[in-house]
């Protein structure tokens, strides 16, 4: 389902090799060849192409390369990542979720889909955003250094069964890190968002998906995506429809 969706998306926008044939060289920067490649990113255009139009069109197609890839190479992690949060919560457990600046807003993001709704008005479902409470963040970082503040979260509210989302695009996020080694010790499970330079949080997850990028904008905006796929998952889930 998830792929289905996603291969009808990408065919009205008319990219990618389900429209336009050979795969190439894009101005992004994507080699198309290599699949599993990072996108990287020459941010200096040339100066007869430098104006906001055309910034606006490269920033848009390395977008959609970048969504193009996770199609193409990264949809199995998507998917058991879903699946993976399905079990957690129809087994009765929850979903908790953490990050820094944009990641955090990822957390809490995703944490409303799931409490709330996300297209469909059926049962909450129990998730909780470590990045939400001021009072808590603050006297934490105070008392114990803001490489704890997820973690001493973790201890109050997490338990067995429980998963972590634990949100970093570069993958070095130090109370992020320590998060998922402190989920793990609970036995929680743990799933990372991450971008190109992912270690060490993936060594540190049951499972991880990478956006093959180095850009943190264009990371963040797969990030998102995957948060609303998997909130997807579990609405399709919920109405008991086969979602492969």
């Amino acid at each position: 389902m998830v792929r289905r969706l996603c291969l009808i998306w990408l065919s009205e926008l008319q990219i990618g090799p389900h429209a336009r044939g050979p795969r190439r060289r894009s101005a992004a920067g994507v080699d198309e060849g290599s699949p599993r490649g990072v996108l990287r990113v020459n941010n200096k255009l040339p100066k007869s192409e430098n104006s906001i139009t055309t910034l606006l069109a490269y920033s848009l197609e390395e977008h959609l390369k970048i969504i193009q890839t996770l199609l193409d190479t990264r949809l199995d992690e998507i998917e058991r990542a879903g699946e993976m949060i399905c079990r957690t919560l129809s087994g009765g457990r929850k979903v908790l979720l953490c990050g820094n600046g944009g990641s955090a807003a990822d957390a809490q993001h995703i944490a409303a889909e799931l409490v709330g709704r996300y297209e469909e008005h059926r049962r909450a479902w129990p998730a909780i955003a470590l990045t939400t409470d001021t009072s808590a963040l603050t006297a934490l970082s105070n008392d114990y250094g803001y490489d704890e503040v997820f973690a001493r979260q973790l201890e109050a509210l997490g338990s067995e069964g429980d998963i972590l989302i634990a949100i970093s695009t570069s993958g070095k996020s130090a109370n992020v890190i320590k998060a998922a080694e402190r989920a793990r010790a609970l036995g929680c499970k743990v799933i990372a968002l991450t971008g190109a330079s992912a270690e060490p949080l993936r060594s540190l997850c049951d499972l991880a998906v990478v956006v093959p990028s180095e850009r943190t904008s264009r990371v963040q905006e797969a990030h998102i995506t995957i948060g609303h796929l998997w909130c997807e998952m579990v609405e399709a889930k919920n109405r008991n429809l086969r979602t492969v």
